[in-house]
C-alpha cells in the first residue's frame, strides 16, 4: 500500500485517539522552531531559535542567510524539543509543517525535513497555513476559546481582519492594500535611525510620549475594513527629510509615538466594528505586532466601549513559533486529508 493510502487510514485512527501528539516545524522566515503539541491546546515543548541578531546588521532579513541558518539549526532543535517534552520520535503521532506563506528557501528547509520525518517514521504529514497558524496561537493561550470570533492579524508581512467561523473556516473581512503594519514599523524605524527590528524599538521609545504630530489628515479607507500604510509611511519619511533639510534636530520619540498612534488607531476601531457588525463578542490578536503595548492597551480600552472581549496570546506565541503550527495541525487533522510527500513550499498562499 502506498504511503498516502496508509496515512488516510492512520488519520482516521488518530481522530479516535484521546491523546494526539504532533511534532510541528516552522521555518517560514528567520525563526527556526520545533514544538510538540498535544490535542491542539497543550504545548509540551516549543523551541525557537531566532536569527534577529544575524540579520540586524543587514537592516532586515536576508533570505539566503535565513535559509542557511535553518539548515544548521533544524536537527538540533528537533532533538531539543523532544528532550524538553521527555519524548522520543516513536511517541509522535503526526508531523505538521508550515507550507506557506514565507520565504521559499526558508520554507523548503522545514518542508523537506517534515517530509523526511513523516516518511521515515511512517506518520501522517500535515501541511499548515502560516497565517492561520498565528490565529491558532489563541487556542493555546485561551483553552476555552472556540469559534466563531474575529481575529486581527498584525505582522511584518500581513495585516488583516478575519472572521473565524470554525477551526478550519476563515473569512477575510479587511486587509492592508499595500504595506503590512510590521513592514511600516520597520521602514519608519530605519528612517529615524533606530534600525531593525523596528516594531519593538518604536514601541519602547514611544512609551509615555504624547503623540502630537498628525502625519495624515484622513483615512483613505475610512468607510471600509481595509487599511493602507503606504501613505502614512511616506508622510513620516517626508516629514523627517523636511526637518533635516531645515537643519532641525529630530524629536525621534515624538515622531515614533505619533506614527504608532496613527498606525494603530486606524486598525483598532475597524477590528472592533467588524466584531459588532458580524454579531461577534470576541476579538483575538495574532502576529508579531500583537506584542505592541500601545495596540494592546487601545484594544482593551476600546473593547469595553464596544462590548467586545479582547484576547491576546503571550508574546512568545505572537512571534513565529511551531506551537501555533502544531495547534492548527491538530485541528486540520480532524477534518482534512493528510498531505502527500510531493508537497512543495508555497511563498504565497491564500487565507
Amino acid at each position: 500500500m502506498l504511503y498516502y493510502e496508509r496515512m488516510k487510514f492512520k488519520i482516521e485512527e488518530l481522530r479516535k485517539q484521546k491523546v494526539v501528539r504532533i511534532l510541528a516545524i516552522e521555518t517560514s522566515c528567520d525563526e527556526t522552531s520545533v514544538a510538540i503539541v498535544e490535542n491542539g491546546r497543550n504545548v509540551l515543548s516549543n523551541i525557537i531559535s531566532s536569527q534577529i541578531d544575524i540579520h540586524t546588521r543587514f537592516g532586515g532579513v536576508v533570505p539566503e542567510v535565513a535559509s542557511r541558518n535553518h539548515i544548521l539549526s533544524i536537527n538540533p532543535i528537533i532533538e531539543q524539543a523532544l528532550k524538553q517534552a521527555n519524548l522520543t520520535l516513536k511517541d509522535i503521532d503526526a508531523i505538521a509543517v508550515t507550507q506557506g506563506a514565507g520565504l521559499v528557501g526558508a520554507l523548503l528547509v522545514g518542508v523537506s525535513t517534515a517530509k523526511a520525518l513523516a516518511f521515515s517514521l511512517d506518520k501522517p504529514l500535515i501541511a499548515v497555513n502560516h497565517i492561520k497558524g498565528h490565529i491558532a496561537a489563541n487556542f493555546i493561550e485561551h483553552k476555552n476559546l472556540e469559534p466563531p470570533f474575529c481575529c486581527l492579524i498584525v505582522s511584518g508581512g500581513h495585516t488583516a481582519i478575519v472572521k473565524v467561523d470554525s477551526y478550519n473556516s476563515f473569512k477575510l473581512i479587511g486587509s492592508t492594500q499595500d504595506d503590512a503594519i510590521g513592514e511600516a514599523f520597520d521602514k519608519v524605524a530605519r528612517v529615524v535611525g533606530l534600525g531593525y527590528p523596528g516594531g519593538p524599538k518604536i514601541d519602547k521609545i514611544s512609551k509615555g510620549v504624547n503623540a502630537n504630530i498628525e502625519f495624515l489628515k484622513h483615512d483613505t479607507f475610512e468607510n471600509s475594513y481595509d487599511v493602507s500604510y503606504s501613505g502614512l509611511k511616506t508622510a513620516v519619511i517626508n516629514y523627517v527629510h523636511s526637518q533635516q533639510q531645515a537643519g532641525n534636530s529630530l524629536d525621534v520619540p515624538q515622531i515614533c509615538a505619533s506614527f504608532q498612534k496613527q498606525a494603530v488607531d486606524m486598525l483598532v476601531r475597524k477590528a472592533l466594528r467588524a466584531c459588532k457588525e458580524n454579531g461577534l463578542s470576541v476579538l483575538t490578536l495574532a502576529g508579531g505586532v500583537a506584542s505592541n503595548s500601545y495596540l494592546r492597551e487601545e484594544l482593551q480600552k476600546c473593547g469595553k466601549e464596544f462590548g467586545v472581549d479582547v484576547k491576546f496570546p503571550s508574546p512568545i506565541l505572537c512571534t513565529d513559533n511551531a506551537a501555533m503550527i502544531g495547534a492548527l495541525g491538530y485541528f486540520n487533522m480532524l477534518t482534512e486529508e493528510p498531505a502527500e510527500l510531493n508537497i512543495s513550499a508555497k511563498p504565497s498562499i491564500p487565507l
